[in-house]
This record gives structure tokens, C-alpha cells and sequence, in this order.
């Protein structure tokens, strides 16, 4: 395909509606939550349990990693998420967040992390150009920790890696999955935040094929949402752009969002006519790239996967193939 044949429309509107690209460094984790999908690739508790079952091999260097990033923000992507399993643990994170391009006033670079190696990387973590780090923490106590990540981790490594995360970057987020394991801690995870004013996003399970033996662990946000009444009157729905909408609350200043199923899903058109629309729970709202060099578009089709290392010496090439995948996945006729 020529590059005057490309339509970049759907990558465009996929642009303009937040849409995210995020990239993993690595499938592999110091910690093993049992509700991990991975980005797409073997999460860490399967792979506890079967050895057999390993991720994919890293085929990208940092280079690689570098040229996908700036032709994908050169097309138009605004949003870019750093993800792993555990991004910290693996030694592509620092050569490439420190030479990541500058990007304009609408654009933005976010570090997901557990939290439990931000300490150990505090000296060169504020010499890159990250907007914004996002710690998880979906629990509050050693047992929690336990039950959820599968570690001997304790919990005073996590809200450490915090406070590490808050000396290394202006912007600190908290997010935070609601679960039967977590639900006693809800309200202590919300106090944190408040005082310490940090955003935190509470979001509700979506089931994968990964954690559908732990559906039971799923939790409504009602009952958060009637809590998050008491404390505050503003309150706001934002249904626009893509995956889930949310609800938003202002607490002095400071927004708490729920990640609510029942205000309905997103997508850059309608996804067509895919055969697993009918499974869909988020609609499409994220392109991710792993360290093996495939593109996804969506978690539950691997079949999509698009192999961007045989494109990565010609960039016109890599960026023209992605407008296409993305055009034709939203359209409905791959």
C-alpha cells in the first residue's frame, strides 16, 4: 500500500479521543496479581503455576522501542503508557524513558508501577521527560498484599515506592481495582490519598480469560459511588472518548474517578462486525506494544497482533501499516 492510499482517519479520531498507546517493557514481575492480563502476554501467576507456559521473547532494543514511540506521536498519538509487567524491573526502562522526544503541550508519557522499585531507581527517574507516575495499590495491609499479588513484599515497600514516586515527579496518581479481597480497605485507600492529595481511580474487575476462575472476586462500585455522596456534591459522568465510562468526584480540589461498567462502553466506531464484540467489555481504547514487537489493538484478539519489527528500518512503512491495522479493525474487515 502506498502512503497517499493510507487513511489515517481512524487513527486520528483514535488520537483525538484519548486513545492510549501503551508500551510494555517486559511481561515479567516482581509480583504476581492474580487479576493481571499482561498487556496481552502470559501474566506472571500462570506462569507461577505452569513453567511451560513463558511469555513471549524480547525482540526490541531500546532504538527499537525509541523510532516506534516518535513515528506513532509524529501520526498523532497523544497518549503514551509505560507498562510491564513491572516496567522497573527490566533494563530497557532507563535508557529509553531518559531519551524519550520531546512531545507538545497535548501530549503526555505515564509510568505504571507497582511501586516497589521506584526507591531503587529515585536518581534517574527525574532526569526523564515522565508527566505523570501511576502506582497501583490495590491494598493496605501485609495480608492484602499477600492475598492479591501472591508476595512476601510488605506493604510499607509500596507506600515507600510512593513517597519515592512524589520526589521524583510533579504529577502522582494512585489506582486502585475494587475487589472482595480489598473492599475493608477501600476506605483506607481513599483517606491516603486525600491526604496525601493524590488522584486516585477506582475501577471496577473486568473479566479476561486470565482471571475467570476469580470472577467471584469482583466488586459493583455502588456502594463506593453512595460513599464518595457523603463526602462531596460535585460530581460529574464523562461517557466520551474511549473504553468505560467514569464517574468523577471533586474532594477539596482533588479528583477521585470510578471506572464505572453500568455508564457503558466506547469505541473508535463500532469495532464492526468483530466476533468477539460480543465478549467485549471495554470497547477499543488502547494500541499496546510489547517487547516482542507486536502491535495489538485489543486483548481479546490476538489474531491481530501486528509484527512491527519487519517494518522498523522503513518508519513510513511502520506508521502507514498501523493507520491501516487500526483503520480496518474499527471498520470491521480484518
Amino acid at each position: 500500500m502506498t502512503a497517499d492510499a493510507v487513511d489515517f482517519t481512524a487513527l486520528q479520531n483514535f488520537a483525538a479521543l484519548r486513545g492510549q498507546l501503551r508500551v510494555s517493557f517486559t511481561p515479567r514481575c516482581n509480583i504476581a496479581c492474580f487479576f493481571c492480563h499482561n498487556e496481552g502476554d502470559v501474566p506472571p501467576p500462570l506462569t507461577r503455576i505452569d513453567r511451560n507456559q513463558q511469555p513471549r521473547s524480547r525482540e526490541l532494543d531500546a532504538d527499537d522501542y525509541l523510532a516506534i514511540i516518535g513515528n506513532l506521536m509524529d501520526a498523532g498519538l497523544k497518549r503514551v503508557y509505560f507498562t510491564g509487567g513491572e516496567p522497573l524491573t527490566s533494563p530497557l526502562a532507563r535508557p529509553v524513558l531518559e531519551q524519550l522526544p520531546a512531545h507538545g503541550p497535548d501530549a503526555s508519557y505515564t509510568l505504571i508501577t507497582n511501586g516497589t522499585r521506584t526507591r531503587t531507581h529515585q536518581a534517574w527517574l527525574p532526569r526523564t521527560r515522565l508527566d505523570k507516575i501511576k502506582v497501583s495499590l490495590h491494598y493496605f495491609s501485609d495480608e492484602t498484599l499477600r492475598a492479591i499479588a501472591g508476595t512476601r513484599y510488605g506493604i510499607s515497600l509500596v507506600l515507600d515506592g510512593i513517597e519515592a514516586a512524589r520526589e521524583c515527579c510533579q504529577r502522582v496518581e494512585l489506582n486502585t481495582l475494587l475487589l472482595q479481597e480489598n473492599q475493608d480497605e477501600i476506605p483506607r485507600i481513599l483517606d491516603f490519598a486525600l491526604e496525601r492529595h493524590l488522584p486516585v481511580q477506582f475501577i471496577e474487575l473486568v473479566g479476561t480469560d486470565f482471571n475467570q476462575g476469580r470472577s467471584g472476586s469482583a466488586v459493583s462500585a455502588e456502594g463506593l459511588i453512595t460513599y464518595l455522596r457523603t463526602l462531596t456534591s460535585d460530581e460529574r459522568t464523562e461517557v466520551v472518548g474511549v473504553g468505560q465510562g467514569r464517574r468523577v468526584f471533586r474532594i477539596d480540589g482533588l479528583e477521585i474517578d470510578v471506572i464505572h461498567r453500568n455508564l457503558g462502553r466506547h469505541h473508535v466506531g463500532q469495532c464492526g462486525t468483530c466476533p468477539r464484540r460480543v465478549d467485549c467489555v471495554e470497547g477499543f481504547w488502547a494500541l499496546r506494544l510489547d517487547h516482542n514487537g507486536g502491535l495489538q489493538p485489543c486483548l481479546l484478539r490476538e489474531d491481530l497482533r501486528l509484527d512491527l519489527k519487519r517494518l522498523l528500518p522503513v518508519p513510513g512503512r511502520l506508521v502507514d501499516n498501523v493507520a491501516s491495522h487500526v483503520t480496518a479493525f474499527t471498520e470491521g474487515t480484518l
